[in-house]
Order: C-alpha cells, then structure tokens, then sequence
C-alpha cells in the first residue's frame, strides 16, 4: 500500500520524473506524465489517450491505494517505494 502523499511526491517530482505503478495483481501503469493521475483519499484515477491532445482522454481505470504494491521510477534500475 502507498499513501496519497507518497504518490503525490512522484506526480508532483520537479522536475516530473515518468514512473511506474505496480500492483498486487501484477499488472502495471506507466505514468509519463503528471495529469495522467489524480490522487483520491483511497483511490487514484488513472488517464489514457490514444490521440495527441492530452487534453483529451479516451479511458480511465479506478485504482486502490490498498492494491498498489511499489512505485518505482521508469528511468531507475532500482525500485523505489
């Protein structure tokens, strides 16, 4: 499990370091940049496009802060939490 505030220090990093989100079920979000999420008390929203405006969102998945495993870094061989 993570916390709102440690997922708020990736999303909000300066400079924004893109970062991966691991979860319990094995299946992983790449996240390259900070409006792709948004943090909730128990939950995140996670954005996807398919277009180039990323104003524009075509898909969200509903995450739980529960299931989250680990947050490491996409530019990082070490994972980080």
């Amino acid at each position: 499990m993570i916390s709102p505030n440690q997922l708020l220090e990736y999303v909000k990093g300066e400079p924004f370091r893109p970062f991966r989100i691991h979860m319990a079920s094995g299946r992983t979000f790449d996240i390259r940049h900070p409006e792709m999420v948004k943090v909730g008390k128990s939950d995140i929203l996670i954005f996807s496009q398919v277009t180039d405006d990323p104003e524009i969102h075509d898909h969200w998945n509903t995450v739980s802060l529960l299931l989250i495993e680990l947050v490491s870094h996409l530019d990082s061989t070490v994972s980080q939490s």
